[in-house]
């Protein structure tokens, strides 16, 4: 295993799990790689004290703060007051040293600060100009994030950092661009930063947020009150703060005659990457992962390999983890190896690895939720009934408390380990949001 070793970086590990041993003319396998990197030396201080680095190191981060200055934001008033507290909060998050701005989103986007198309570099005097500047911030206009996320691409660009990060706070729908539109800005900006998106109230569109936040690499959720505001700003500021290992990609190779069925991100969050590989060289394809601190990662990796005999054992797939180098070459952080063994032991066989079978449930979870909410908005209500209730048994039976209890908001449990459920009365905007929202969540494996 080849680890990441440079100073005050984290070094990266990859662990496999699986059932390596297949049937006879069994050809698909299932594979859970976990990419942990630890040791990075600054992230603990990122949030007991961000404004402390690692002595000689300059930060190598740009990070951009996009405020939803729409209509809509003084409706009511408490909306406006808490996105300013929240980006002043934010602020005070950003360590010194890091390079940022301030943007103010309606039909278009405009600099609050620094302004002249630049960015600031964080300290206590540029700080306390920033959060001067935000009593700029004025509810009036529409709504076109993509626009936001121009201006946020074209300021970060503009600074020589590895790490380049956006926060998107919108109350409202985007209603003054087409989808065809915010998909291009999506496209232009996707590799190039990754983005924190949050809903707040309940008047927006879940697919647009979770569809940004998913496109740059980032976390998506609801904040219903807006006096919740501040504190998710900081939390999300200080995990950007802890990000020192951009660009990361997780890099498969197969063999001759084998092919990648399908590759997901299963935890914290489920999330597909089968769509957006670049091709490595022979047989090899790139899956990125956007930047990393502190943590750690599950990935879902299916194979189809060709048929061999029985007794016959191969390499099914290579798991690298990867960085581009300025000359264009890729550094290998941490590898790990994906097997093939054909056997006659029925019990051998048919085991299916505990990671496995539990990730292959939270995908399947986050699915049926979707579905089963979608079901109920189209009025089938059998339909709703039926999905929701295979979601609060898969909840119950993988111990994902947190799904499970904004279940219960939407559903009334009979028998949680039946799945049976009656679909509730009356259930509040906010409830039915925050499950859709968050229904990606997935919880650890016990161990």
């Amino acid at each position: 295993m080849a680890n990441f070793s440079k100073s005050n970086v984290p070094q990266f590990s990859v662990d496999v799990y699986q059932n390596e041993y297949l049937p006879e003319g069994g050809r698909e396998v299932n594979a859970i790689a976990t990419v942990t990197s630890t040791g990075g030396g600054t992230v603990g201080s990122a949030v007991s004290a961000p404004h402390l680095y690692s002595a000689g190191q300059t930060p190598d981060a740009a990070v951009a703060i996009m405020v939803d200055c729409s209509g809509s934001m003084d409706y009511p008033p408490t909306k406006m007051r808490g996105a300013r507290d929240a980006t002043a909060a934010a602020i005070d998050a950003v360590r010194d040293g890091v390079h940022f701005a301030v943007i103010g989103g309606t039909h278009v986007a405009k600099e609050i600060y620094p302004g002249n198309g630049r960015l600031a570099v964080a300290g206590p005097e540029t700080r306390e100009q920033a959060k001067q500047a935000l009593r700029k911030l004025s509810a009036g206009g529409g709504t076109a994030i993509g626009t936001w996320l121009r201006l946020a691409d074209r300021l970060l660009s503009s600074a020589d950092v590895s790490i380049r990060h956006g926060i998107v706070l919108t109350d409202g729908r985007n209603e003054h661009e087409s989808p065809e539109d915010l998909q291009a800005s999506l496209d232009a900006c996707a590799g190039r930063f990754t983005c924190d998106a949050r809903g707040v109230g309940t008047d927006w569109e879940v697919k647009e947020v979770t569809g940004i936040a998913s496109a740059l690499l980032g976390t998506a959720d609801i904040v219903a009150d807006p006096s919740g505001l501040s504190a998710d700003f900081t939390q999300m500021m200080e995990a950007a703060m802890g990000k020192e290992v951009a660009d990361v990609s997780l890099r498969l190779w197969t063999p001759l005659g084998a092919e990648i069925k399908f590759v997901k991100q299963v935890a914290p969050t489920v999330e597909e990457l089968t769509d957006r590989r670049t091709e490595a060289g022979p047989r090899a394809g790139d899956y990125p992962t956007g930047s990393w601190g502190d943590e750690s990662r599950d990935y879902h990796i299916c194979v189809e390999v060709p048929n061999a005999e029985l007794g016959q054992e191969m390499l099914a797939a290579r798991v690298s983890l990867i960085v581009p180098q300025p000359d264009g070459s890729a550094q290998t952080l941490s590898q790990g190896l994906v097997r093939a063994v054909w056997t006659d032991d029925m019990s051998a066989s048919t085991s299916i690895n505990p990671q496995v079978a539990h990730y292959t449930g939270q995908a399947e979870l986050a699915q049926v939720i979707q579905q089963g909410l979608d079901a109920r908005k189209s009025g089938d209500m059998d339909g709703a009934t039926a999905k929701l209730g295979r979601a609060v048994q898969l909840a119950s039976a993988s111990g994902n408390e947190d799904t499970a209890k904004l279940l219960s908001k939407v559903v009334d449990v009979v028998d949680a380990v039946a799945g049976t459920v009656r679909l509730k009365a009356r259930v509040t905007e906010a409830d039915e949001m925050t499950l859709e929202t968050r229904s990606t969540k997935t919880v650890r494996v016990k161990k």
